[in-house]
């Protein structure tokens, strides 16, 4: 399949802002632990951002519509609320939801703890929508993207713990990179999410932009065009009326 140019920016841009990040902590002094000075500044998933509102607005959704650099927090049932990274909301109706996660150190805790969040932040939007936290209709779209860095440490088997009992055999042997996309497969067969797509970029894409898409079932096309038939729908609902 021919690579899309508008991830290819996207990718470059974050690899781009996590070399700056990364530079400007270590000119002031601070050096966080790992690689993580190159990830705590933010803004490194805005290339996918800017492909979520063009998405969103072919579609009809106008600019103020569609946010993603402040008010962003919705409120949860398990906690007052939670911050996401875009939300499209118009006439009083949440439209969409995305959640835009990357991951290039770290990868057994961080794949730990993006698993806790996603599945939590999931169960606590849609618990906090059924008991009337957000009047919609229709039900609102939820989507989550993660991008995760291709390297020997994320590509490599890794072993399982089994003190007490088995873990799924599906887990036995498999990479951080394999649990991540039983995770994001997962995740949206159990309906906690409308669309999740898995993008992987090799540790030297900072020039070329280079991704690829482990799973067809996770590709950003399905993504995308899950997220632009939800926002149609809406659209044409709210033109009838």
């Amino acid at each position: 399949m021919t690579p899309d140019v508008r991830i290819e920016a996207a990718v470059r841009h974050f690899w781009l802002t996590r070399s700056t990040q990364a530079s400007r902590q270590a000119k002031r002094g601070v050096t966080d632990w790992g690689a993580r000075s190159a990830v705590t500044g933010g803004k490194q998933m805005d290339g996918f951002v800017t492909i979520a509102r063009s998405a969103l607005h072919a579609c009809g959704i106008s600019d103020d519509e569609v946010l993603h650099d402040s008010h962003l927090e919705l409120p949860g049932y398990y906690r007052p609320e939670k911050r996401w990274d875009v939300l499209a909301k118009a006439e009083g109706k949440l439209i969409a939801v995305i959640e835009l996660k990357s991951m290039a150190s770290s990868f057994g805790n961080n794949l730990n703890n993006r698993a806790e969040e996603a599945v939590g932040s999931a169960t606590d939007l849609w618990t906090a929508y059924r008991e009337g936290a957000f009047p919609t209709a229709p039900r609102p779209w939820l989507g989550y993207l993660m991008l995760l860095v291709e390297c020997e440490e994320s590509t490599r088997p890794v072993s399982v713990r089994e003190p007490h009992f088995e873990v799924f055999p599906e887990f036995k042997g498999a990479s951080y990179a394999q649990r991540c996309r039983i995770l994001l497969d997962r995740l949206m067969r159990e309906r906690l999410y409308d669309a999740t797509c898995l993008l992987m970029t090799p540790e030297d894409s900072a020039q070329t932009g280079d991704y690829s898409e482990p799973d067809p079932d996770l590709s950003f096309r399905y993504f995308e065009q899950s997220l632009r038939a939800h926002a149609t729908a809406f659209q044409r609902l709210r033109s009838d009326t």
